[in-house]
């Protein structure tokens, strides 16, 4: 399920080292580059920009790959 999450939301997405746990840093909703990937964010179809809670990493995903933390928002 695709939510509309907001900016201080804490989320959690699977990755290739397991759940990670973080925080929604910013809404994306036009196409943007980040890193060497473009976003093809759109207002019906935002990507977020998250921060990893571990590593202060910053990783973009869509809605449909997060999961919102119950207790902890922004």
């Amino acid at each position: 399920m695709d939510q509309n999450f907001k900016v201080g939301d804490h989320v959690s997405w699977n990755s290739e080292a397991g759940r990670i746990r973080g925080t929604i840093q910013k809404r994306i909703t036009a196409p943007m580059k980040f890193k060497s990937y473009i976003a093809r964010a759109s207002k019906g179809q935002p990507q977020y920009l998250v921060k990893s809670d571990k590593t202060g990493h910053l990783a973009m995903h869509k809605g449909t790959a997060l999961r919102k933390i119950a207790g902890r928002s922004g």
